[in-house]
Parts: C-alpha cells; structure tokens; sequence
C-alpha cells in the first residue's frame, strides 16, 4: 500500500476536520495531530484486535493456536496502512471474544478492531462503524443427511441451536413468530459449540450463515455426514468492526480498503480461504457470488 498515497489521503482528512493547521512537526513522522484511536495506538505502539476462535474462514484458531482467516488477513493489512499513516510499525494485540461480547470489546475500547463474521446493519451502527464490506452472507440451515429438513417449513416440533448474540438468533426467533413453524430455539457460546450440539444430537439442525456452515463442515471433514440446505432467511453483509464518531480512523480505514481492492488483494485473500485447502481441514471451493464481485469492484472505485 503506497505511503504518499495514504499520507495525501490522510492529510485531505485533516483539513476536512479542521485539523490542517495541527500539522506534525518535522521531526515527528506522524502526519497529522491525531485523534481517537490512531492517537491511542501511535502511543501504544499496538493495535488490539478481537478475533472470534471458531467463525471458519473469517477468523479462527488454528492448530497452534493462532487467530487465522479471510478476515484477519484483512485486519491485518489494514494495521499495516494504520502504521504506516501514525508514523509507527504497531504490534498486534490479540483479544479472544464471542458474538455476545465483540460489540462491548469495541465499545468499551477493550479492542480497536474486531475481525470476525459480524454482520453490518443499522441497528449495530448505532453502537459502531464498520468497513466497506467484505463478504455476503445469509442464515441457512445445516443438518445430516438423510434428515427429512429441506427448508424452515420443515423444523415444526424440532430443535434448532444457534450461536447466542448473532442475527441468526434474531431471524430464527423472527421466522418462529411469522410462520408459527413450532420448534425449539437453543443458544449455544459460539459457532464451535453450536456444531457439538448437532454433532451430538442435542438439535436437529443448526442454524447460521451459510458460509460459517460450509466452513464449520470443511474444517471437520464432513462433507459426507452434513450439508447446507434451505432458502437464505436472513440478509448478512459482513464487515469489519470499529468504534463510532473516530472521523480520522473511518478515513483512513475507507482509503485503505479502496487500495486493498484496487491492487488485487482482496481478491486475492478471497482466493485462498475460499477456494483452496485451508490450513485447518479441506476447501470451502465456494466461488465468489456476483453481489460480492460488484461490491469490491466498487470497493476498488475512487473513494470520495
């Protein structure tokens, strides 16, 4: 990512904020006066990221423990353009967290950027901002085969787990109220846990989005005991999370993605957590659906 690049950009905000006229002095390599978190992480010297441990190929652990995924290369590329506009090569800090806590790690400044599966609506943007987004997905159903559910109007008198916190809680709750389909709701901690509820009889389906499913059955191996079935419930664009009224950081973070798409490597991340093996099991071999495609070709459109 080019360094002018980002210190034009970043400069342009400034003055856009009023901020022009607190220009760094010469021998400090910040551009700017800043603000919010790119102050706090220039004196920190870090960026702390909430990664979740089980949303597979977002963000997950893997075999030695480590946060890995679509959505963590991301992260990180965009802690590279932070770095590169604050003046500071910034470590990573990691943070550990799950659907109900990522929301209050943002808020309470716990972490600066959460990297996960978190899906970008308006309810969530009265609390927090997100990134262009990264991925498309939606709320489907995953059961054994040989399971008579083909589709939601099927669940009447089953149990259905889902991942405590998500919006597929809420669809599944939603879809239960308008279709009076009468099946039990169950909430599990996270995504892996949800998995063992299914895997160990404790529901009939489970119920997330789709590509979290077709990853969770990837990563296990078990394409020829589960699969994916039902029509989209639910409407999920992904995005990455940080915290709300930072002007400078939504600048900066805008620019960057513009680049990250513009060169390639957005793509190119896509390429390698859905359609080649993944570090932790098979392929996903899921190609990139065409309202993604659009959405990072205008990604890739000069920023305003």
């Amino acid at each position: 990512m080019s360094l002018r690049r980002l210190a034009a950009a970043f400069i342009a905000l400034a003055l856009a904020t009023g901020a022009g006229a607190a220009l760094a002095q010469a021998d400090d390599p910040a551009p700017v006066q800043l603000s919010g978190t790119l102050a706090k992480a220039r004196a920190a010297h870090a960026i702390t990221i909430a990664h979740r441990e089980s949303s597979v190929p977002f963000s997950y652990l893997s075999p030695r423990k480590e946060p890995i995924g679509y959505s963590i290369e991301l992260c990180k590329k965009l802690v590279e353009a932070i770095g590169e506009a604050v003046g500071r090569e910034l470590a990573i800090r990691w943070l550990p967290v799950t659907a109900e806590t990522r929301i209050d790690a943002i808020t309470s400044g716990r972490a600066d950027l959460e990297c996960g599966s978190t899906t970008d609506n308006l309810e969530r943007r009265k609390l927090v901002a997100f990134s262009p987004t990264i991925f498309v997905a939606g709320t489907k159903l995953l059961v054994r085969r040989g399971s008579p559910i083909r589709s939601f109007r099927d669940l009447g008198g089953r149990t259905v787990v889902v991942t405590a916190g998500t919006t597929n809680e809420k669809a599944m709750e939603e879809i239960a109220r308008r279709f009076k389909t009468g099946f039990t709701l169950v909430a599990a901690r996270d995504h892996a846990e949800s998995y063992a509820t299914l895997e160990a009889g404790g529901a009939d389906a489970f119920a997330t989005d789709d590509v979290l499913l077709h990853g969770l059955v990837a990563r296990h191996s078990a394409q020829k005991k589960y699969h994916v079935v039902g029509e989209f419930l639910s409407y999920d664009p992904y995005g990455i999370m940080f915290r709300r009224d930072d002007a400078q950081l939504a600048g900066l973070v805008k620019q960057a993605f513009h680049d990250l798409a513009e060169d390639g490597e957005v793509e190119r991340q896509y390429k390698r957590w859905f359609l080649r093996r993944i570090p932790s099991g098979g392929s996903l071999d899921l190609p990139m659906s065409p309202q993604l495609g659009t959405l990072i070709r205008a990604m890739a459109a000069r920023p305003e």
